[in-house]
């Protein structure tokens, strides 16, 4: 198929992601024929180097040979089979190692297929356990504002990105919300490196308030990441930690992007050290391969639904693709790769790189903030530096800044006004350098024209 035709076909047929596809009159989706390493590559030969790991699910590459391998082989065998009432090797494999990494007492492992999914199976594990457990009141769910967790309906009602969920309103369930942390713009003048999470007070207000009616609490640990990769600091996990269990809330982490190494550490509620009743993991978990959830329960939650079949105790959630035995292949290999080659022994060499690139980023006119957590990092665009005053969002700077970067060879997926990095785990130190000096050129492009 040339590449006019498969753009022509494209236009009268796909309907893409997160899209105004008016946009595509102006700037034609990229066909991409291949991916080699940090590297995707169009059908004309062009590079672009993957900035945000493919919407952050690309942990070690593409075309990674272990991955394809591990996938191969499990594909000679068998590629799916139904997972109730039967079981097999990976998923099995998968679930013993997850619950020796997990911080905390999670001993349990529920499959579902997407991070949307992972939500849903924990809010309803979280309402039901309350309904079996005699406190039947506890049916609400409390989450920060800007939070972001999933486009499924339940997802949606616990999110705080008015941008995606406004229009369903009518359709959303009804949940409490609390401000969320913005250090950047920070209320009390504090800095994250150093505060004590003063700012949690917003949310312990309203769990002391209605705890009776509150099932659990849901946050992202350490990065509200698609609000504009809000970073915040391992004292807020610590206090809500010890609130849930002032309150008998449950703490659902949603881990979905932040997990496996994105942090720094495997899991982010490691820098808390501490650990959630429902953790909820996708996105890199299969290597950016196939689709794959999880949740992790604790055994208390789990024992609430183990009972005779009479007294319907049971989790009666299904996904035709649960425990789907490619995927969790392609999983345990990624859990081998992180063992076998010390990927995060190797990751603060290139969180180094991003410190040395901050002061020239923070020294431009238009950058408000240069902020890191691990292997991810965030630039906001501001109109006025001393205001901290974003630019307009209808002047769609951040997306100027994505047209720039695609010119000069880069993948940066931006966030309002926030250009952000999300690197495969293995990008070269090289390539990363590459990448800042790509982002620090569209930048001066589109602020300084």
């Amino acid at each position: 198929m040339t590449k006019g035709e498969l753009l022509r076909l494209d236009r009268a047929h796909v309907w893409h992601p997160c899209t105004q596809e008016k946009d595509h009159e102006l700037l034609p989706p990229i066909p991409i024929a291949r991916g080699e390493g940090s590297w995707l590559i169009d059908v004309d030969g062009k590079r672009y180097l993957d900035g945000v790991s493919s919407w952050w699910v690309n942990l070690f590459g593409h075309n990674h040979p272990r991955l394809n391998r591990a996938l191969c082989e499990q594909s000679t065998k068998i590629s799916h089979h139904i997972f109730a009432g039967f079981t097999h090797q990976p998923a099995v494999e998968l679930a013993e190692r997850l619950c020796a990494l997990a911080p905390g007492n999670l001993s349990r492992v529920f499959f579902a297929d997407n991070g949307s999914s992972a939500i849903e199976a924990a809010l309803k594990m979280s309402f039901q356990y309350w309904q079996q457990s005699d406190k039947p009141r506890k049916r609400r769910f409390l989450s920060l504002s800007e939070a972001y967790h999933g486009e499924t309906l339940g997802a949606l009602a616990i999110g705080g990105c008015e941008l995606y969920r406004d229009i369903y309103r009518p359709l959303l369930l009804d949940t409490l919300q609390a401000a969320g942390p913005d250090c950047f713009r920070c209320p009390y003048g504090l800095q994250r490196d150093s505060c004590d999470a003063e700012c949690f007070v917003a949310l312990e207000q309203i769990a002391e308030a209605q705890h009776e009616e509150i099932a659990a609490i849901i946050v992202e640990p350490l990065i509200q990441a698609a609000a504009g990769m809000r970073i915040y600091p391992p004292r807020y996990l610590q206090k809500l930690r010890v609130l849930c269990d002032r309150l008998s809330i449950h703490y659902i982490a949603d881990e979905i992007a932040v997990g496996f190494g994105r942090t720094g550490k495997m899991f982010a509620n490691e820098h808390a050290g501490i650990g959630p009743d429902l953790l909820c993991l996708s996105k890199g978990i299969s290597g950016g391969y196939l689709p794959l959830s999880v949740v992790l329960s604790t055994e208390e939650i789990y024992q609430a639904f183990y009972d005779d079949y009479p007294t319907m105790k049971a989790f009666l959630h299904s996904h035709s693709y649960t425990g789907n035995v490619l995927a969790c292949a392609l999983a345990v290999e990624v859990q081998k790769i992180f063992a076998e080659e010390e990927i995060l022994a190797q990751l603060p060499a290139k969180m180094d790189r991003f410190d040395i690139a901050a002061p020239r980023f923070s020294e431009l006119e238009h950058v408000g903030e240069f902020r890191r957590c691990g292997m991810v990092a965030a630039i906001e665009l501001v109109q006025d530096k001393v205001t901290k005053s974003g630019y307009p969002w209808q002047e769609r700077r951040g997306y100027q800044v994505y047209q720039q970067a695609l010119q000069r060879g880069a993948l940066l997926r931006p966030l309002g006004n926030v250009i952000y990095f999300m690197p495969p785990l293995t990008i070269k130190a090289e390539e990363l350098d590459l990448l800042l000096e790509i982002a620090y050129d569209a930048l001066l492009a589109v602020t300084n024209p």
